[in-house]
């Protein structure tokens, strides 16, 4: 007797399988009411055709958060401080270079540097942090710097072209830019968790500058509080389609709101629910080439079932998480062992995906 049943979804799998993009609407059906096991064992699929099957790539980097002032006032982050604060800060360009050469003691190679919308940060001293990294370390030390509404606020506050923004920044040595502030790409939701922060059409604006000018990055999507799944596939589509345009997007993660403060709402996620998010993603984004799990907030275990579900990269090791709860792993070594444990032969990178030697 077949106990497996032909299900409504199983042609969406198996011509996504094939490379045939899926629409909006077949992910929405895989989303809401396709079998687990079956839209997994897809992604899986597709995982180990863009990517060496037997292997599992990691990063080790820096976050450093140069300011926790910012205006934007999310309703979901407990680390910012408003401007005139006593708790707020703006490090010095000196500490910021201490806590890289720490860093690169450690092994790291890449630095992270974000923080708040601070209005009172001149435009000088974005330029001056990154020239002083770059003359302190050279080119061993990537940077991978300013979400799309810290560049936003740059350009407001100096009254230049973005472009011109983007080019200055580039010029005195940022190398790539991360996808942070997209949480969920949809207004509604955005009025409801962080009515301050751009809106989606900035977002994408600023985006799609940094790939034109050559600075590429990864993208992502928070989850967990009260989107729709309509609200998730119209985020996955947004990105896809800014990455057709500009093929500036190495990875996307999928991540998980944590509760931080009582001023939002943020729902349990199941790893079940996790992983078929995880699994969608890598079907939907057939032209961005890797695809993160987020072992940062969601732990070892979970983190280890996604390498298996589509994911093909852990990022970690982070040194030094301020805003978010961490979960990672603390070190190279617990990384690797995670990886090899998993199943799969560790692999590090930079954060332009090039393979290190081992």
């Amino acid at each position: 007797m077949n106990i497996f049943h032909p299900e409504p979804s199983d042609p969406i799998l198996e011509e996504a399988v094939r490379g045939r993009r899926i629409s909006p609407s077949e992910a929405l059906q895989l989303l809401n009411s396709a079998d687990f096991l079956r839209v997994v064992a897809a992604s899986r699929e597709i995982r180990n055709r863009k990517n060496d099957p037997s292997t599992a790539t990691y990063t080790m980097f820096r976050i450093i958060n140069y300011t926790n002032i910012c205006s934007v006032n999310c309703s979901f982050c407990s680390y910012h401080e408003q401007a005139g604060s006593p708790a707020g800060t703006v490090l010095p360009v000196e500490e910021i270079l201490e806590k890289m050469r720490e860093a690169v003691a450690l092994g790291a190679d890449q630095m992270f540097l974000q923080g708040g919308v601070n209005p009172d940060i001149p435009f000088d001293y974005y330029l001056h942090v990154v020239r002083s990294v770059r003359e302190a370390f050279g080119p061993r030390v990537h940077i991978r710097a300013f979400s799309p509404s810290e560049i936003q606020g740059m350009q407001r506050r100096t009254g230049l072209p973005l472009r011109s923004v983007v080019r200055q920044l580039k010029a005195a040595g940022v190398d790539s830019v991360p996808g942070a502030g997209a949480e969920i790409l949809s207004d509604r939701m955005r009025a409801m968790l962080s009515p301050r922060k751009i809106p989606v059409s900035d977002w994408v604006r600023v985006m799609e500058t940094c790939h034109e000018e050559g600075l590429p990055g990864s993208a992502n999507i928070v989850f967990g509080s009260r989107e729709t799944a309509e609200e998730i596939v119209g985020h996955l589509r947004i990105v896809r389609e800014l990455q057709d345009r500009t093929g500036g997007f190495l990875a996307f993660i999928p991540w998980t709101f944590q509760q931080q403060t009582d001023r939002f709402y943020a729902r349990s996620v199941s790893a079940i629910e996790y992983l078929k998010v995880l699994a969608l993603c890598r079907l939907f984004l057939d032209n961005i080439p890797h695809i993160e799990a987020s072992i940062l907030v969601l732990g070892r275990d979970t983190g280890s079932l996604a390498l298996h579900a589509g994911a093909d990269d852990i990022s970690s090791v982070v040194i030094e998480e301020n805003v978010l709860t961490s979960r990672g792993p603390g070190t190279e070594e617990k990384a690797r062992e995670l990886i090899r444990e998993s199943g799969f032969r560790p692999r590090k990178r930079d954060l332009l995906y090039n393979l290190l030697p081992e």
